[in-house]
């Protein structure tokens, strides 16, 4: 696979020691980097190569690009895409796509679309229930100009800061009542759309269980059965030593690629610096060669 617009990465040779972190967040999504700050950071702490994957944001990649050439750091094409498995929240890591023909957009701007329309809806809701009164009318306009991943977390700020008009509910059980949701896309069409732009999927952070599908072998067999997902998320911070053991035997046993992520979203939990050898035959599929 040859990205000819992320030159940064076309014929690239890292060491197997090389500092890489393939799941970082800016404010393109839910991040508090600013994408100027994380770049300076990662560059002046010499990763070798970079995956800046912000939530459903497949129309960042050519301005990732541009900062990341003027500090000579290598990136990688990345997003973060939100897909639902059998009604539950499942991210999905699409890396190499092209972003010329960039078929995941579409999902991504479908999905802030949806994103916009329930921000409304629960802000409606809010003020019928008598939460949000006339007198607030720019804070709703502030919200829907935030990335889509934000909202929600934003109509819940909305509350807190008018504490005294919620008494003891808490606010996040105030807004899931009103209609808050997360928009998802379903993983077969992100899957498909990510194959179609010559893209790998993997299953971000497999062992998360603070609202996401938490894979074992038995569902990673059953997703695999549906999807033709192409790899996992095995090094992650919150993964237990046990389960890093078991999705990397998975992945052996499985031919299937693996990826090294921090997720950071903000300086006070920083990248961290995988050796790129962790995650070989991910890079090696999108063009990317390891010293041997």
């Amino acid at each position: 696979m040859d990205i000819s617009m992320n030159s940064s990465t076309t014929n690239l040779v890292l060491a197997p020691d090389a500092d890489i972190d393939l799941h970082l967040h800016t404010t393109y999504s839910d991040g508090v980097w600013a994408p100027e700050q994380l770049i300076d950071y990662l560059a002046n702490e010499q990763f070798g190569l970079v995956a800046i994957a912000d939530h459903d944001r497949a129309d960042t990649v050519s301005i990732l690009h541009q900062l990341a050439l003027h500090k000579n750091l290598p990136i990688l094409v990345a997003v973060e895409m939100t897909a639902m498995w059998h009604g539950e929240m499942t991210d999905i890591l699409c890396y190499g796509f092209d972003p010329e023909q960039n078929m995941l957009n579409e999902l991504a701007q479908n999905l802030l679309h949806c994103q916009r329309e329930n921000t409304r809806e629960v802000f409606d809701n809010l003020y019928r229930n008598g939460y949000v009164y006339p007198q607030h009318p720019d804070e709703l306009s502030s919200i829907l100009e935030k990335p889509s991943s934000q909202q929600p977390h934003e109509l819940v700020t909305l509350l807190k800061r008018h504490k005294q008009d919620i008494g003891e509910t808490p606010a996040g059980k105030i807004v899931l009542e009103a209609g808050c949701k997360f928009a998802t896309n379903d993983i077969a069409a992100v899957v498909d759309a990510a194959h179609r732009g010559g893209a790998v999927c993997l299953i971000a952070h497999p062992g998360r269980e603070d609202g996401f599908v938490t894979y074992d072998a038995e569902l990673l067999d059953q997703l695999r059965q549906e999807v033709p997902i192409d790899g996992l998320e095995v090094y992650y911070p919150v993964h237990t030593p046990e389960q890093t053991a078991m999705y990397l035997e998975y992945a052996q046993k499985n031919n299937l690629l693996v990826s090294s992520g921090s997720d950071s979203h903000k300086p006070e939990k920083p990248p961290i610096k995988y050796p790129a050898k962790l995650s070989c035959n991910l890079l090696e599929r999108v063009g990317i060669q390891i010293k041997t």
